[in-house]
């Protein structure tokens, strides 16, 4: 039984509609409880809202019957905050039970002050969220937000697109790195395996673990040497070969030893075959980082890019090169954002295998679809392609897409034109909305899986937009106290 929230309120809560805040505040937290504030407070968002987080509940389950589970609101708030505030699980556990306007916004009073959150109820609650719904609340936010500022219905959006990298949570990876990954997961997991049904076999799994390091150790210390004597060049060259034989031999110890292991398990259970799998398909990655150590220190060969792997844990995992100074290569996936001129996104898209190119034309339409209002974008370079000027230009009033290269007279004219200038120079506003979401959050995912970096991109973006709303409506009302202590002080 899952409920949207608990509409009955309880003896010492403090309505929702009632909560105080700080309108002098500069911290994040209550701006963004003022946007959640916002959207609950009125009927028709809060319905709309409501709608989107009721796509959470199977359709097969009954809302009247079973154990109770935590209520969508609050998935949504602690959701929000983690992402808004940049807090691991652990911060957001401790603030969860002890700040009071949170627990306010949660419907907390005086009768179930003493109630506490568990660690692993918020992990496993706010990873019930999805990208698909979070993008439903997400352009709910957003109409109200124009409501918000008075902007008229007939009025045209104008926007900015630009992409850029939110990095995931691994390490710099080599081909020994990862040979090493791979086999300290599958001693770990035949460790789990053996010990769950009292089989004997690697009950030194650590001393296995701790004799893998050392060969891997030796094999990334030995550099290649710098003599000019060709003979000490050779020396060293073959110590390295050697300390990589020794360890890819020993890699390949371990796999026929699991491999023979795992011989007698023919009637299994559901979970015990999922283990099985897990460790077969860590012999697989395994056995492809043997091959190219081999192929690279052995045979002299260069791997190909498109034969690597990055990240056996996260293996969407991208190798990165924009050519920015100090900044070679990052380790993550693109993010495109489409931003408006209220500083709201309008619209996102994790990038897997794609550039700004091959994106520029879908991104507009997927944010059309979403405000059919919007008429008018700039870009940078990297977007450009012939295609793309010319479908762009079918879809929007106005496209400030800079050209590649030598200019013709024409296009020169077009680029050197006053209007063009002005909308390129304003373009520059979507890397403060970039900024503003990689300061909160969305400069490294420690989420797990594609399905994970999706719905950690998505939180990040709703909860900019509901920070961006409380921060409107907390203007307002010190504008509104500025001309109240004014009128105080011409009355006396």
């Amino acid at each position: 039984m899952r409920k949207i929230i608990d509409l009955q309120m309880k003896i010492g809560e403090t309505a929702i509609s009632s909560i105080q805040f700080d309108p002098k505040s500069r911290d994040e937290i209550p701006k963004l409880l003022r946007g959640l504030q916002a959207i609950y407070c009125n009927r028709e968002v809060r319905a709309q809202i409501f709608e989107a987080l009721t796509e959470l509940i199977p359709s097969h389950i009954d809302t009247k019957n079973g154990r109770k589970g935590m209520n969508l609101w609050k998935i949504l708030v602690l959701g929000a905050l983690r992402l808004n505030c940049k807090w691991d699980y652990d911060k957001l556990h401790e603030i969860a039970n002890n700040h009071m306007q949170i627990r306010q916004m949660l419907g907390h009073g005086k009768m179930d002050a003493n109630y506490q959150y568990k660690l692993q109820t918020l992990k496993d609650n706010i990873s019930l969220l999805t990208p698909e719904v979070l993008d439903e609340i997400n352009q709910t936010v957003i109409n109200y937000g124009h409501e918000v500022i008075g902007k008229k219905k007939d009025e045209n959006l104008t926007g900015s697109c630009d992409s850029f990298i939110v990095k995931t949570n691994v390490h710099y990876p080599t081909d020994i790195n990862l040979l090493f990954d791979a086999i300290r997961k599958m001693i770990v997991l035949m460790m789990q395996l053996c010990g769950a049904i009292e089989i004997s076999d690697w009950r030194q799994g650590k001393l296995h673990i701790k004799k893998a390091k050392q060969f891997y150790r030796k094999a990334q210390q030995l550099k290649r040497s710098s003599s000019k004597d060709k003979s000490k060049k050779a020396e060293r060259e073959q110590l390295i070969i050697n300390a990589h034989n020794e360890y890819i031999d020993l890699a390949q110890f371990y796999i026929d030893k699991i491999r023979q292991t795992l011989i007698p398990f023919q009637k299994v259970n559901i979970l015990t075959y999922l283990k099985i799998e897990e460790i077969k398909s860590y012999i697989v990655h395994a056995e492809r980082q043997i091959d190219q150590i081999r192929r690279r220190v052995v045979n002299g060969e260069t791997i190909l890019h498109h034969e690597k792997v990055f990240s056996l844990f996260e293996q969407h995992t991208e190798w990165i090169s924009k050519g920015k100074a100090g900044v070679p290569v990052e380790l993550g996936l693109r993010v495109c954002i489409v931003k408006d001129q209220h500083n709201f996104i309008l619209h996102h898209r994790v990038m897997q295998n794609e550039t700004d190119d091959k994106i520029a034309v879908s991104i507009i339409e997927e944010t059309q679809s979403r405000f059919p209002n919007f008429k008018n974008c700039s870009f940078d370079k990297g977007f450009h392609s012939p295609y793309n000027q010319k479908e762009l230009a079918t879809r929007l009033d106005h496209v400030v897409l800079p050209r590649k290269g030598r200019l013709s007279a024409i296009n020169k004219e077009i680029e050197n034109s006053e209007e063009f200038k002005k909308v390129r120079r304003k373009h520059s506003a979507v890397e403060s909305s970039i900024n503003a979401l990689e300061n909160h959050g969305l400069d490294r995912c420690p989420d797990h899986g594609i399905d994970g970096f999706k719905r950690y991109v998505a939180l990040a973006v709703v909860a900019r937009n509901l920070q961006i709303l409380g921060h409107m409506l907390q203007q307002k009302e010190v504008k509104s106290l500025r001309r109240q202590e004014k009128k105080a002080r011409k009355a006396a």
